[in-house]
């Protein structure tokens, strides 16, 4: 969920941190699962892919069309999404690039990777999606490594495609943009879903509709327009990549067709896997729908229907059919306690909160070494010191937490693991997370069994786009609190 700030105060945390929900007080989704659609600033995206750094590009589409994906990871929320980045050149009218975002931001199904919001700030134009985990269509289709996609998958990503594309269209929508098997991508659980992204026009002037003319609807090449039945011509392209496994130009399968040489469109690796009557059907239905005439494709109901008859294997998980391991491990499954749970939605209020009711209680059960110092005068200025830190953090003034903080554990009198805790959060906040990371392992050096001092790793990692080493975090801290909750319960 994120920070929220009161309407009766002004939102003191940093740009960078501040997330839609924070900003105009949205619910954290909409009763779809999915977060309401909201603008994002540039500097909480800039954080979220490490200040787009190319280790976080998961696509990019070369000269052309200069737009980058990236995969990141929301700080306020712990959210891991896919940030698509056009090109300077694209959108220079920030009004209509809002306008479509902010509709297509609209539509929520499970069939669609949805969009959950956009940036357009300083002549940048980003959107922001849901996460797909387990690659396209196109890396499952034509670039398998261990075995090539069973017949029930391509039928099944074919059917859930068809009804993306049919609710698209009733939600006003009917128009895609360079539908290809790259735009088909597979959630965690296996489910195939369409990209969003190509719910948006792909160019500046709106115009273009696919970057590859072979696979081109007739109507667009002819008069540069294309119209709702173009969609369904799309489809029958990726029909073709289904059956055959690569790509293949339709005029050229239509001549096989016609010719009744339709069993050379069929992948070698399915031979002995599918009926001759269900291929045969999926390669009528590709046919009709690439005919040249718009009028003599079907439409996108009959389409779904058609594809729904041939399903197989209904019962099975699609993780079980893609051939990948079902593992949803992540925040909400792990058995956290309420507090827990403030630290993995980085909830930024109520850390504060709690770090400031602790206290230094923490530094009683600490063993740690005063040094020399603490006998001299010198004690004094460190203890001033520290008081104006304490008073810095509780005013949430966290430039002056930090320097105060450092200036005390620089002089060496103490190591306080309370300190610390306090630093790292506040480094955090100054969106300085491997400094905030580094002040949270030292503080459980110090005190091992602290659950809070784990709990600032967790929401570090989690910051850094570090899942899995942020769930192992959260989850240590949930063991220690309950084991000390434990100990108080029988003293």
């Amino acid at each position: 969920m994120g920070a929220r700030c009161s309407k009766l105060s002004v939102c003191w945390w940093p740009p960078h941190f501040k997330s839609p929900m924070l900003e105009n007080g949205a619910a954290a989704d909409d009763g779809s699962g999915v977060p309401v659609f909201a603008e994002y600033s540039l500097d909480e995206l800039r954080v979220a892919t490490d200040g787009f750094s190319p280790e976080r590009i998961v696509s990019e589409h070369g000269e052309k069309a200069p737009n980058v994906v990236y995969r990141g990871t929301l700080f306020s929320t712990g959210r891991t999404v896919a940030i698509k980045r056009f090109g300077r050149s694209a959108w220079p009218d920030s009004r209509q690039f809002l306008e479509e975002a902010r509709a297509v931001g609209q539509l929520r199904s499970v069939r669609l990777a949805n969009l959950i919001g956009c940036c357009c700030e300083n002549g940048e134009r980003l959107l922001v999606a849901e996460f797909m985990p387990h690659e396209t269509l196109a890396k499952h289709l034509f670039h398998w490594e261990t075995k090539p996609l069973s017949w029930a998958m391509r039928v099944r990503a074919a059917f859930y495609v068809a009804q993306a594309l049919e609710y698209c269209s009733t939600k006003g929508r009917a128009l895609y943009h360079d539908l290809h098997a790259y735009r088909v991508l597979f959630d965690v659980d296996g489910n195939p879903r369409l990209s969003c992204f190509g719910l948006m026009k792909n160019s500046r002037d709106g115009k273009s509709y696919s970057t590859n003319l072979a696979f081109t609807p007739p109507e667009y090449l002819k008069t540069g327009r294309v119209i709702p039945e173009s969609v369904v011509y799309s489809f029958g392209t990726i029909l073709l990549d289904l059956l055959s496994g690569k790509h293949i130009p339709p005029s050229h399968a239509l001549d096989l067709i016609r010719g009744k040489n339709y069993l050379v469109l069929m992948d070698s690796c399915l031979e002995g896997h599918v009926s001759s009557s269900d291929g045969t059907e999926l390669i009528r239905l590709a046919s009709r729908c690439l005919q040249y005439e718009a009028r003599d494709r079907p439409n996108l109901k009959s389409v779904v229907s058609a594809l729904g008859n041939l399903q197989k294997d209904a019962s099975t998980p699609s993780h079980a059919l893609l051939g990948i391991q079902h593992d949803k491990e992540n925040t909400e499954q792990i058995s956290l306690s309420a507090t827990g749970k403030v630290y993995a939605r980085a909830d930024l209020d109520e850390v504060h909160e709690m770090l400031e009711n602790d206290g230094y209680c923490e530094d009683e059960r600490a063993t740690f070494e005063v040094s020399f110092h603490s006998w001299t005068g010198q004690v004094s200025d460190s203890i001033l010191v520290k008081k104006h830190g304490d008073n810095a953090f509780q005013s949430k003034d966290f430039a002056t937490a930090v320097e105060c903080y450092s200036r005390f554990i620089d002089t060496g009198a103490m190591v306080s693991p309370t300190m610390l805790a306090r630093r790292s959060f506040a480094y955090m906040v100054l969106g300085k997370l491997q400094e905030g990371l580094s002040d949270a392992k030292k503080a459980a050096d110090i005190s091992p069994e602290w659950p809070t001092a784990h709990y600032l790793q967790g929401m570090a990692y989690l910051g850094m786009g570090m899942e899995p080493e942020g769930h192992e975090e959260l989850k240590q801290g949930a063991t220690l609190e309950a084991e000390r909750n434990a100990r108080t319960r029988t003293v």
